[in-house]
């Protein structure tokens, strides 16, 4: 984890000239980290990514798009590909009823000084999604900047995607998530004050309140890492995503991590959480009783499953 991150800031704060990388970069794939080297390697201009924030489908059809990583999640991710900002274009409806020339013109070139510009080949802009490649270059070069187009990647399964990774954390595939991805899956939250119930049937659990735009894996038990804030090594531990059946049935899904064999106070604390595996679906038991044995199998089988490390 670092201590000192790249910025994150608006177009108007934005260090200036840039070479930049656009898009939504969610997940930051292999695909993502392309087109992100043709904007570093461009050796023009301070090496930025810019992208919009909100999701425009948020702001046009009120429609919630969940996220892989949210804005300060990609900071300490692209930082090591040598990007020095992460620019966020704030997506309004005013914005959206740009054309794709005034786009072009009034963001790229006119606010962020555009001096090389990298995206994808799916890469589309302006109202109603007018522009596409070919009018990025022919306004950009126009005005004497260059345009890198990247292919889309594949593998031996097609095109990489941020749907495939959404997909995958769907149906609980964790490494299947952290391949596409090329790293782990994680996320984080605050540790919120409980019921205590975990505590009185002897399973205390760290209660975490979780950005409702951060995308998370299926419902279920999971063996899982945990780290608090500046934390080198992580903690093993089991966790819980979803209802709970056995004791409320109607309160809503929570995310409940139980670290193994620690007994640590972690009220108001940040926890980063990369579950491993899935162990089992949710399931209603007879009792407290049934509950808490079955929880002791669930921390076992996790206490195995990472004994092997990371």
């Amino acid at each position: 984890m670092h201590s000192l991150l790249i910025p994150l800031c608006s177009p108007e704060e934005a260090r200036r000239p840039t070479a930049l990388a656009l898009g939504s970069f969610d997940g930051l794939h292999a695909g993502h980290r392309t087109v992100i080297r043709h904007a570093i390697n461009a050796g023009i201009g301070v090496p930025s990514v810019v992208s919009f924030w909100p999701h425009p489908r948020e702001v046009l059809f009120g429609e919630a798009r969940l996220r892989l990583d949210l804005p300060e999640e990609k900071l300490s991710l692209l930082q090591p590909l040598g990007v020095e900002q992460l620019v966020l274009v704030p997506f309004t409806k005013d914005l959206a009823a740009l054309s794709g020339e005034a786009f072009v013109q009034s963001i790229l070139l006119d606010t962020l000084q555009a001096r090389h510009i990298a995206v994808g080949a799916n890469f589309r802009f302006g109202k109603n999604r007018e522009g596409d490649t070919d009018l990025l270059k022919s306004i950009a070069g126009a005005a004497g900047v260059g345009v890198d187009v990247v292919d889309i990647v594949e593998d031996h399964q097609g095109r990489m995607s941020s749907s495939r990774i959404r997909a995958a954390l769907d149906d609980g595939h964790l490494s299947l998530a952290a391949e596409l991805l090329g790293r782990p899956y994680r996320f984080q939250g605050t540790v919120v004050h409980g019921r205590g119930l975990g505590r009185q049937i002897g399973w205390p659990t760290a209660n975490l309140e979780v950005d409702g735009r951060k995308c998370l894996p299926a419902l279920g038990v999971y063996a899982a890492w945990a780290w608090l804030k500046d934390q080198a090594e992580p903690m093993a531990a089991v966790m819980n995503l979803g209802p709970q059946p056995t004791v409320d049935p109607a309160a809503p899904s929570a995310v409940e991590v139980h670290l193994l064999d620690r007994s640590i106070q972690l009220d108001g604390e940040q926890l980063l959480v990369e579950p491993v595996q899935r162990l089992r679906g949710q399931k209603k038991f007879s009792g407290l009783d049934e509950l808490s044995t079955q929880i002791g199998v669930d921390a076992q089988t996790a206490r195995d499953l990472l004994s092997t490390g990371r």
